[in-house]
């Protein structure tokens, strides 16, 4: 009785602040489903970046996003690349997930598989399902990373000193570029950094790659 009691409080979580991700999202969503996860998107970055008092222009000077970009994004007129996001959740102080939903209030969360945002990159078919439900002051980002053959997320910019990354590899070969040194991984290999170094992640065989990712900014917090 304890653990459906349990089980009924996690239910009743508000997801309805959440980007919805369906499962079929890492396959190829529908132009509407994009169209609704780049609308959303676009009024939480608009929100965070109200709360942190940042104009446009500060944020860009920030981020080395440019102002139009900024605000295509905002408009829901813009499907970003990982990277573009990436620099624009660093300038802001927040994680990668805190730009797909708001901060949940609960100790016990149930996200669904359809309730968990997933942004897909179109230009080089990277997926990223964020795992992680957002609460405060926590700083822990827990993503499952999808790449095509072939793909790249791009080069991240340098974390705030005290970020850390650690990834795992759960199908295909992944190429880990650390400061321009490269570390092969195949299945089932885990890599730790500290990342305050430029990172880049590359599927470097020949099918699929999927690796969890997980950010921790709590010592940098």
């Amino acid at each position: 009785m304890k653990h459906r009691s349990n089980r009924a409080l996690a239910t009743r979580v508000n997801t309805e602040d959440l980007i919805d991700g369906m499962p079929g999202a890492v396959e190829g969503d529908s132009a509407q489903g994009q169209s609704v996860v780049l609308e959303k998107l676009g009024h939480r970055v608009r929100e965070l970046r109200k709360a942190a008092s940042s104009s446009l222009d500060a944020l860009s000077k920030k981020s080395g996003v440019s102002k139009s970009m900024i605000s295509k994004i905002e408009r829901g007129e813009a499907s970003p690349s990982t990277v573009v996001l990436a620099r624009i959740a660093e300038a802001l102080g927040v994680t990668f997930s805190d730009l797909m939903a708001r901060e949940q209030d609960s100790e016990v969360i149930l996200l669904p598989l359809a309730h968990q945002p997933v942004l897909l990159d179109p230009a080089t078919g990277h997926a990223r399902q964020c795992l992680a439900p957002i609460l405060p002051a926590r700083g822990i980002d827990w993503v499952l990373n999808t790449l095509p053959p072939g793909a790249s997320t791009g080069e991240f910019m340098r974390h705030r000193r005290g970020v850390e990354e650690y990834i795992h590899v759960v199908r295909g070969r992944l190429r880990a570029m650390l400061d321009g040194m490269p570390y092969e991984l195949s299945e089932g290999d885990a890599l730790y950094f500290q990342a305050h170094v430029t990172h880049e992640f590359i599927n470097s065989g020949i099918g699929p790659c999927q690796y969890y990712l997980i950010i921790n900014s709590q010592k940098a917090r």
